[in-house]
């Protein structure tokens, strides 16, 4: 026979129906009454009444449609109780229901505690305790004369044990089909049976054993399209429900109910086709340092984890996302090339840091890293996705490098100078990397902001960094209500620009992880029914539509959509590539309407990457710059920190806060280190005896190159005091260290603050490094001078005494030797006169360095000249060498390995 789901006129208190009042109970039997003719129909033919269904307007409340021929009270029971004649058929019909089940699948049939397992406890109510699950519908597509298999769960979540209870199908209240999008709307949010759900057939049932509380069981039933009633190719709502009592509730009632779509097509349709483009995305979070390594002359690549390993590896999301793809026709993968140049750096030997080293920013060495051999299966997924994308009508589309988030950078970094130059480095690269690696056609214009989230900065920011199409989300240009159907989903948005926006239904079937069998079900069958109407809502209009999964779409979510894919095409549906949907004309009744930043999801914006975060990736950028200009070998510092930078701006770290923090800080100790490795060593105080004197500066190079470009600078803090002399230009060679000497001219004794600071030459000088800061004592400036003039007048005032005496005792008569010079006696060799000898030169200033970071002594410093000498004299800034004066900021070398 056919039953509708009793459903009770008023929810049920904790009492249940027992505390039913006699008020109730009498208005249970007007309504009675009222039904006496269907009453008596269904007690006189049964056979009839299993054919008879009602037709109510669909979605017309809550308890609209009664079973024909059953009078119910006030909570759904017959309104003629439990009479003999009526229980002994019910006993009948199951009793050979039963049979049947028993002998065909007896482990099915066991008491509990037999082949039933332990479920989750699930959503339930006092009313309606039973939670069904239906995992599988196949086929996924019903044929006329076909047979469809329906499998899942029945769990008891209630608490108490379920009495003569059966599982059955549905059929359809109305032999014609849901004609609108928000018809499948209403069926899906549902929650509790109802009468428009239809009626309960006969056969096929499933009997339940007694299934006490938290206890499942699985369930299979196999009905006739014909017994289904569908009259014409549509989508049919399909309901498997649970009917019985329970010990608390001996009441024959439906316990509960799950609900899926079938489509049904009879073929032959003459509707045009909807063109469905799909995005396939092949993202990853960075995972490629900062830092590089060398081994034998081999530069080797530093990963922050080897997570990739088994991504590429058989049973891997990457690996099975190209393995389900490659299956596929009209696909648009979607590729962040920074994923293909981690894969690319594991077809050779690489390196991978130590859990928690990330963030500390220090070279690659061995006590930091773990060296790793070639990874076969990245070079075969690599090989695999050649192949893939090169099927006829695939496109690939290649994000900006690393995938920068847009929207944060639009709403938090707009005002940033670096973020425009990073993301046009981002945009050149990527294309010239997926190109390199993939061997293919790229189209690198289109822009997709986070979970394709727009409003007018990100158009804007899009806009500037050369995209002409970008991604959108449905929910952001959602379409006006007078439009009751699905228009095409390209539409400009001005400037130039034009919008694909995803269907929001559609696409947001596939933003979870579909692991669970039910899952799957849910979202095939939905993704179908969806699809489907939207083909025939207007058959003769040819549309365009964008399904867009998450950016992380896991394998099982992908295999979900491609089965989807695969029953559709070629029946209402035609995969085509990206390019291919953008020429279908824009629907001018279809909104166009970018919203404002004001409008922007609040969840979603919650979880952008901070200011401080931009702010810092824009610094790094800066002095990324400023150590550009002094390497003579720049190429090998440009690739990995310019891909760096760009990776500390992915989207993926929106949902991996703490990976992102430690990137980006390691990044920036990193770019730290190597600028310091150019400095001036800490010294604290310098000695400078007498007025005028040379200061002695070391610069220090512990890079692996020779640096240029770069002049010292002393600037005093009192200048009045303590004049030092013009800046000095060095080239230093790799590894080595010079001492720079700066005239320097004091006026008064005392300390003073002096300041050594190293520059960028040539145009828009920037400082370099930190600055170094230390105290110059000056001695013996007024005293010494007056000291000397003192003495020479001393020496003359005597001079003058003894000459005068001489003169006095001789008289005035000659000498008897005529050439003999004036004086006491003969003339002596050699210059040992006071008066004759040679000044001496002024005392070197002497420095005082810091206790715990002594300079090195300068006999062993080495010099620079290349003549080997370590004497001691102060190695010089090599005279055949000159700042070159080049600009070395700007290169367009490609950015990763």
């Amino acid at each position: 026979m056919s039953r509708t789901a009793a459903v009770p006129t008023e929810p049920s208190a904790a009492a249940g129906w027992r505390t039913a009042s006699n008020e109730e109970r009498r208005a249970g039997n007007v309504r009675q009454q009222r039904r006496a003719d269907s009453i008596s129909s269904e007690r006189s033919n049964r056979t009839a009444r299993a054919k008879r269904v009602s037709e109510p307007a669909r979605h017309s409340g809550l308890g609209a449609h009664r079973q024909p021929g059953r009078a119910t009270g006030p909570h759904g029971r017959p309104a003629d109780g439990r009479s003999t004649g009526r229980l002994a058929r019910r006993f009948a019909a199951a009793c050979a229901a039963a049979l049947t089940l028993f002998t065909a699948v007896p482990a099915m049939a066991l008491p509990a505690g037999g082949n039933i397992s332990p479920a989750a406890d699930a959503a339930a109510t006092a009313e309606y305790p039973v939670v069904l699950s239906i995992e599988t519908v196949t086929p996924q597509l019903a044929v006329p004369n076909g047979t469809v298999s329906i499998t899942g769960h029945v769990t008891n979540s209630g608490k108490s044990a379920l009495k003569g209870a059966h599982a059955a199908v549905r059929k359809p209240v109305s032999s014609k089909p849901l004609q609108r999008r928000s018809e499948l709307q209403g069926v899906a949010s549902r929650t509790t049976p109802r009468g428009d759900d239809g009626t309960e057939l006969d056969s096929p049932q499933y009997a339940l054993p007694e299934l006490k509380p938290g206890q499942s069981l699985p369930y299979t039933l196999s009905v006739a399209v014909s017994d289904l009633g569908l009259s014409e190719s549509g989508v049919y709502e399909l309901a498997v429900d649970a009917w019985g009592s329970t010990a608390d509730n001996p009441r024959d009632r439906a316990l509960g109910i799950a609900r899926t779509f079938l489509p049904f097509s009879q073929g032959g349709t003459e509707a045009q086709p909807t063109k469905v483009t799909t995005l396939w995305p092949l993202v990853h979070a960075p995972v490629l340092a900062a830092q590089t390594t060398a081994d034998n002359d081999q530069t080797l690549p530093v990963l922050r984890d080897d997570s990739l390993a088994t991504e590429f590896a058989p049973g891997g999301r990457l690996y099975e996302l190209v393995d389900t793809g490659s299956k596929l026709t009209g696909l648009s993968w979607v590729i962040d090339p920074d994923l293909l140049d981690a894969a690319f750096a594991m077809t050779g030997r690489y390196r991978v840091q130590k859990p928690g080293s990330e963030a500390a920013g220090k070279p690659a060495k061995d006590d930091n890293t773990v060296s790793h051999d070639a990874s076969p299966a990245a070079e075969a997924w690599l090989n695999k996705l050649r192949a893939a994308v090169a099927k006829s009508g695939n496109q690939v589309i290649a994000l900006p490098y690393a995938d920068p988030d847009l929207a944060s950078i639009a709403h938090n970094g707009a005002d940033l100078t670096g973020m425009g130059t990073a993301l046009d480095k981002a945009a050149t690269a990527g294309r010239l990397t997926v190109e390199g690696r993939l061997f293919v056609d790229t189209r690198s214009d289109v822009a997709w902001p986070y979970q394709g989230y727009l409003d007018q900065q990100i158009a804007g920011i899009a806009r500037q960094a050369g995209s002409s199409l970008v991604l959108a989300n449905g929910a952001s240009m959602p379409d006006p209500e007078s439009v009751n159907y699905t228009p095409t989903a390209v539409r400009p948005i001005g400037n130039g620009q034009s919008a694909v926006v995803a269907d929001d239904t559609v696409s947001s079937l596939f933003q979870k992880d579909l692991s669970s069998p039910q899952d799957q079900t849910e979202a095939a069958q939905r993704f179908l029914a969806e699809t489907f109407t939207i083909t025939h809502e207007q058959p003769q209009n040819q549309r365009g539509l964008l399904v867009m999964p998450p950016r992380e779409m896991t394998a099982a979510t992908a295999k979900v959509l491609a089965g989807a894919l695969q029953t559709a095409t070629d029946k209402w549906l035609t995969p085509v590539k990206l390019d291919t949907l953008t020429e279908v004309a824009p629907d001018p009744k279809a909104n166009t309407a970018v919203p404002s930043s004001a409008d922007y999801p609040t969840q979603v914006r919650a979880t952008e990457l901070p200011a401080d975060a931009l702010s810092g990736t824009d610094k790094v950028q800066r002095d990324l710059d400023t150590l550009m200009r002094v390497l003579t070998l720049p190429q090998r510092v440009r690739g990995p920190f310019s891909a760096a930078m760009v990776r500390s701006l992915s989207t993926e770290w929106r949902t991996r806060t703490t990976a992102g923090d430690n990137y980006r800080r390691g990044v920036d100790k990193y770019l730290t280190e190597l600028t310091n490795a150019v400095q001036v060593p800490k010294k604290t105080v310098v000695t400078l005896a007498g007025n005028t004197g040379q200061l002695q500066v070391s610069v220090r190079n512990d890079l692996t190159q020779t640096v240029t470009n770069l002049k010292l600078r002393l600037t005093s803090s009192q200048p009045n005091r303590l004049r030092v002399g013009k800046d000095e230009d060095l080239v230093l060679p790799a590894s080595q260290s010079v001492t720079l000497r700066f005239n320097a001219e004091a006026r008064n004794n005392g300390p003073v603050t002096m300041t050594a600071q190293l520059y960028t030459t040539g145009p828009d000088p920037r400082p370099y490094g930190d600055p170094q800061v230390f105290r110059v004592e000056v001695t013996s400036v007024t005293n010494g001078v007056l000291y000397v003039f003192a003495g020479a007048a001393v020496l003359l005032v005597l001079a003058a005494l003894r000459f005068f005496r001489q003169r006095k005792r001789r008289g005035g008569q000659p000498h008897e030797d005529g050439d003999q010079p004036v004086g006491d006696g003969p003339a002596t060799d050699g210059p040992d006169g006071a008066a004759g000898a040679e000044p001496d030169e002024p005392d070197e200033p002497q420095e005082t360095e810091e206790p715990e970071e002594p300079e090195e002594p300068e006999a062993s410093e080495p010099d620079p000249s290349g003549s080997g000498s370590t004497g001691g004299s102060f190695a010089q800034t090599p005279r055949a060498s000159s700042p070159d004066g080049l600009d070395r900021t700007a290169g367009d070398e490609k950015v990763g390995p």
